[in-house]
């Protein structure tokens, strides 16, 4: 069991629950919109077609990723490849959860870095479990170089993690409160 955060009568915690909620359903909304484009682009755009939206810069294409962050293990020939990757993501799910349990109410940017990143978890993990696979179509370009194609699930989590780590690096840190 984990201590009770240290409090001081100059500034108490906030209650939790209305502010959670509010990051719950950023999550909920995250996961929405993922699953949303992810349908339109299925929809609208074949295997590995692909339509310029700004052009020498960004393509919409539509292609599977059958391994993990960044296109890792995708052309891996592994048994049980889907089981491998969904448990990754569910563990990873697991590891967010524990952190989640241990931030103060206020402590409002790591949150909301992780409704970003366990929406983006969420919306991959649907993928993962009803197809085996998660489509990417953005596709990011220069010239000849290429960004990993991602999704709107990618970008949440990228997005959330650079708020975790703005909070753990720029964020007055709280402990120091009780001095």
């Amino acid at each position: 069991m984990l201590p009770e955060p240290v409090r001081t009568q100059s500034q108490p915690d906030e209650p939790a629950a209305p502010r959670v909620r509010q990051f719950w359903w950023a999550s909920v909304f995250l996961v929405a919109i993922d699953q949303i484009t992810k349908a339109v682009v299925n929809a609208t755009l074949s295997l590995y077609d692909s339509t310029t939206v700004i052009p020498g810069l960004v393509d919409l294409v539509h292609v599977r990723n059958e391994g993990v962050a960044f296109g890792l293990l995708n052309s891996a020939d592994l048994p049980y490849k889907a089981a491998i990757t969904t448990t990754l993501a569910v563990a990873a799910l697991v590891g967010i959860a524990f952190y989640a349990r241990q931030l103060q109410a206020r402590e409002w940017v790591a949150r909301l870095g992780l409704a970003c990143i366990l929406g983006g978890a969420i919306g991959n993990l649907i993928d993962r479990v009803r197809q085996g696979y998660v489509l990417d179509f953005v596709d990011v370009y220069w010239n000849n170089w290429h960004f990993w194609a991602f999704n709107v699930a990618d970008a949440s989590i990228t997005v959330g993690a650079i708020l975790v780590f703005v909070d753990l690096i720029l964020v007055r840190p709280y402990a120091s409160d009780s001095v």
